[in-house]
């Protein structure tokens, strides 16, 4: 998994290169739990290059997503493989995550 960050304004995003699994779940979680320590609270994550989504990576997304909002923050997701969509409709995600087309779109709906 190759992980990239990069900010906009107070938008921090995380671009996911790979398959976002039990092996790269916890390294994804370190990444961000980082940036939420240091005071990030508008997390953007990019899921373009994420080929593969397991319930590992489900997890972490969905902590992240319950302790940002305790912290009144939030985390949101964008450019979803076609695929990778098909795991967050099973899974009840696309209820949770406000989901974007692009980077852009999910920068300026914070």
């Amino acid at each position: 998994m190759q992980i990239t960050q990069r900010q906009k304004k107070e938008v921090h995003i995380f671009s996911l290169k790979g398959n976002f699994d039990f092996t790269s779940a916890g390294e994804v979680e370190q990444g961000l739990n980082l940036a939420v320590s240091q005071g990030a609270k508008k997390l953007l994550v990019d899921l373009d290059g994420t080929e593969y989504i397991s319930d590992a990576g489900l997890r972490v997304l969905l902590k992240l997503e319950k302790e940002l909002k305790k912290e009144k923050g939030q985390i949101k997701l964008c450019c979803l493989r076609p695929h990778v969509k098909e795991v967050f409709d099973a899974a009840g995600f696309t209820q949770i995550f406000e989901i974007y087309n692009s980077v852009q779109e999910g920068v300026n709906s914070f």
